[in-house]
């Protein structure tokens, strides 16, 4: 009997311990401002693509609501996509973009999911990196 328990044990203190995917970086997250949330979807060749699917209320000015607000070109944000064109590497994703609608431009981007289950998300200019770190949402 005493084998038994210290196995289970054994395998329930290291299934607490497992490392998280760093290429799992589908769902929806909050931003680092945690005014918009970002889903992350396959763009339909197994690599990510991130929309805006929220947009708290309290941070649209000008008379706009969430559903019409717009971004520096004029776009509608909602529903706008705003990380894609991604390639896999072994420690995350690298080569894409990330679209930041408040200045309507567009930066290389990498990301990747941490241990504690945060979205790690770099943009760069050249090789000058802001990195924000996005809360899974639910």
């Amino acid at each position: 009997m005493k084998p038994v328990l210290f196995a289970i044990v054994a395998l329930a203190l290291g299934a607490g311990s497992a490392t998280a995917d760093p290429l799992d970086v589908f769902g929806t997250f909050a931003t680092e401002e945690e005014n918009s949330h970002v889903e992350i979807a396959d763009c339909g060749d197994g690599t990510p693509c991130g929309t805006i699917v929220w947009i708290d209320p309290a941070s649209v000015t000008d008379g706009k609501t969430p559903e019409t607000a717009t971004d520096a070109d004029g776009k509608k944000i909602l529903g706008l996509t705003m990380l894609e064109g991604f390639r896999q590497t072994a420690k995350g994703w690298t080569g894409g973009t990330i679209y930041n609608p408040k200045e309507g431009k567009t930066y290389s981007s990498k990301m990747k999911l941490k241990d504690d289950g945060v979205l790690e998300v770099k943009g760069c200019i050249a090789m000058l990196c802001k990195t924000q770190n996005w809360n899974p949402v639910g």
